[in-house]
């Protein structure tokens, strides 16, 4: 019972759709991006720490040109940027190396969201 008790809190604390944007991100994001915290950079960045970062922050990924753009101009991370960018990540930041994002309707764009703006 001890062990459990930090999980339930830890779930009890998460935003709403986190817990499933967990099980979303798992399934269609997490072959290329970790959330685990100093985590090296895989196919795509890490996206630790991302509400509150420069887009193209992660200094251990070589981002789109047009992501560094973007960080030069001083775009951050904050939730409504990220779900327009999961929306329609093309129309978003033309040229883009990603592929789609693969997220299926508003539901897991939202829960994504909820997940990506609690993982620190």
């Amino acid at each position: 019972m001890r062990r459990l008790l930090p999980v339930l809190a830890a779930l009890a604390a998460a935003p709403a759709g986190a817990e499933e944007g967990a099980a979303v991100f798992e399934a269609r994001c997490a072959s290329c991006h970790s959330v685990a915290a100093g985590a090296p950079s895989g196919a795509g960045p890490s996206l630790a720490g991302l509400i509150g970062r420069e887009v193209a922050g992660d200094p251990g990924y070589d981002y789109s040109p047009v992501l560094r753009e973007a960080r030069q101009r001083g775009d951050v991370w904050d939730r409504a940027r990220l779900v327009r960018f999961l929306r329609d990540t093309e129309e978003m930041y033309p040229g883009l190396w990603m592929g789609g994002a693969g997220l299926r309707g508003e539901g897991e764009i939202e829960a994504v969201a909820a997940y990506l703006a609690q993982s620190r």
